[in-house]
């Protein structure tokens, strides 16, 4: 089996084990993998929403089972977060991908300091102000889609600040990330199918993706047990901490480069 598949199961395990704990990092933290293993910003993206459509069949099965889901604001974020989610596709999929990936490492690194930033205040912070679910799922959408990951840091992180009760928060944005992720594939598909995005180097990554997968799918259900026995301020001072070294570093390769 190739290496690719179990050194990428390992960041799917982790990665969904802290998004199920803090609501965010699943995205974040597989797009930076693959940004630093040299695949381009769209291919990551693009892989990563794949595995996404997998781990969030589990993750949300999950939080439903525990109660987590307010399905009304459900329905008003997975409306937002597809069409989001659909127009970050085409953009990013119209844009040389060398020219954006200086942006998308930016907004990578942006989210870091976001979550550490949660970590030193202790509460979940307001990235922006935001007057209904509607409207925070299509910039959450759009954000996740064009990086390859921010749909947590956003979505969870705005519902939080506003006072939301962080279970609801957390479980709704999760689950809401399935429908996300599958309109996103889509808008990837068809525009590779219909010649608007020319791209080489998808089939490479199969084991990559095949990893992400089948360990963000063995971590889904461990992540609701977890947030009751792992102190979530320290955590989430390790998963900043971690997105932004990593964002830092692939800068600084960037610009050496």
């Amino acid at each position: 089996m190739d290496p690719d598949f179990w050194l990428f199961a390992f960041v799917g395990f982790a990665g969904q084990l802290v998004d199920g704990a803090l609501g965010m990092a699943y995205g974040v933290i597989s797009t930076t993998a693959l940004l630093s293993a040299g695949v381009s910003p769209a291919n990551a993206s693009a892989s990563v929403h794949a595995a996404k459509m997998f781990t969030g069949v589990a993750s949300g099965a999950s939080h439903v089972a525990h109660g987590n889901v307010d399905w009304r604001l459900l329905a008003l974020l997975s409306g937002g977060g597809v069409l989001g989610g659909v127009l970050g596709a085409y953009v990013l999929t119209s844009i040389d991908g060398e020219k954006v990936k200086p942006f998308v490492i930016a907004w990578l690194g942006l989210m870091g300091l976001v979550i550490l930033y949660r970590a030193w205040k202790g509460t979940r912070p307001k990235v922006f102000s935001w007057k209904g679910p509607f409207p925070l799922g299509l910039v959450g959408g759009f954000f996740d889609a064009i990086g390859g990951g921010g749909w947590g840091p956003v979505v969870t992180s705005s519902l939080m600040g506003a006072g939301a009760d962080p279970r609801k928060s957390i479980g709704t944005t999760n689950t809401a990330e399935l429908f996300v992720a599958t309109a996103t594939s889509a808008a990837f598909l068809a525009a590779l199918l219909s010649g608007h995005w020319e791209t080489a180097g998808l089939r490479d990554l199969l084991w990559s993706v095949g990893g992400l997968i089948a360990g963000g799918i063995v971590a889904a259900p461990i992540a609701g047990w977890m947030t009751k026995i792992l102190p979530l301020r320290a955590l989430t001072w390790l998963v900043g901490a971690l997105v932004l070294v990593l964002a830092l570093w692939q800068g600084w390769v960037l610009w050496a480069g």
